[in-house]
């Protein structure tokens, strides 16, 4: 006679327990590697000034100029038609560097407070990055470790409204060949080795101005 306790047994026997719901992993920014990493992106012997192993136009290397009249000291400008940074220091001048920008109408020109700084940021794409972009960006919808080969690179500030992170970012860039160009989803791009300097100067609760950029003022004439 096959009793209950026999479909029990046989159960048991036949099914293994319930499968745990997957639940994925944070990505991570280990600290120890941290100075291995700058170590990394910074050229050997590397001089700001002249140390230009990506290429670009030598008026994107960062240069000390005199600041405008009226600016106010620990601010950073972007001038998003000649794509250039500027941080204003208190004596009156500004380190001037090269950026990227992003392309098309995802440039985003305002008054922003910079909330938040990270070192070796980890990132993870938008939604609306995801739905626009599914082939570049669908794969890291979880996010993507922190490393040299991360879009958000050595160093981020993040820009805020308010409360109200934008999602938008001053960051490093695997990709130092775009600086000087549009090539970004929104944020503002710049060579890892030239914003670890930058990073150690802009305090949190500074404000950053990007300015409008070409299209825009074209459009406005």
């Amino acid at each position: 006679m096959l009793t209950r306790r026999h479909f029990i047994a046989t159960s048991a026997a036949l099914f293994s327990a319930p499968i745990a719901s997957a639940v994925s992993a944070a990505p991570t920014s280990p600290r120890s590697m941290w100075d291995k990493w700058d170590a990394q992106i910074t050229p050997a012997n590397f001089d700001p000034a002249t140390t230009n192993p990506w290429g670009f136009h030598p008026r994107f290397l960062p240069q000390l100029v005199q600041a405008n009249a009226g600016l106010t000291p620990g601010d950073v400008h972007v001038d998003a038609v000649a794509r250039y940074l500027y941080h204003v220091r208190d004596d009156g001048t500004a380190m001037r560097y090269g950026v990227a920008i992003a392309r098309g109408n995802l440039y985003e020109a305002g008054v922003y407070n910079i909330k938040v700084k990270k070192k070796w940021p980890t990132w993870t794409p938008t939604p609306a990055m995801i739905k626009r972009d599914p082939h570049l960006y669908a794969q890291h919808a979880d996010g993507m470790n922190a490393g040299p080969k991360n879009p958000l690179g050595s160093r981020a500030l993040y820009l805020f409204e308010g409360n109200r992170d934008t999602y938008l970012r001053i960051h490093g860039s695997p990709s130092p060949r775009s600086i000087g160009g549009r090539a970004s989803s929104g944020c503002v791009r710049m060579v890892m080795a030239h914003i670890n300097g930058l990073y150690e100067q802009v305090q949190v609760g500074s404000t950053a101005h990007l300015h409008p950029a070409e299209d825009a003022i074209t459009a406005s004439s």
